[in-house]
């Protein structure tokens, strides 16, 4: 299915994480929410394959650890989102689409 593009109005910022906002629900370890806002990745669909740390030119994300999370018990984390460069590499490697740039 896909994170919701639409996450920035539907969902309620719950916590600041890193620099940037998360978006609940948030209940760990099984419900994470989306991280980011420029860059958001949905945490609770994010299957921790690697392939947007490893696609982006400006290095936006980094390794977060979620032990107990169903789905996988990493992310990749947005934690310099305002360095994106808007290239949408990460958005078009994600083989489950967890991840909505848009620029601010």
């Amino acid at each position: 299915m896909g994170i919701d593009p639409n996450f920035r109005t539907a969902r309620q910022v719950v916590e600041e994480h890193e620099g940037h906002k998360v978006y609940g629900p948030v209940e760990a370890p099984k419900t994470l929410g989306i991280h980011g806002t420029i860059v958001g990745v949905d945490f609770d669909i994010c299957n921790a394959d690697g392939s947007c740390i490893t696609a982006c030119p400006v290095n936006v994300f980094q390794w977060f650890d979620t032990p107990g999370h169903p789905v996988s018990e990493k992310k990749a984390d947005p934690i310099n989102e305002q360095a994106c460069i808007f290239c949408m590499a990460c958005v078009n490697v994600c083989p489950v689409a967890a991840i909505d740039v848009k620029p601010p």
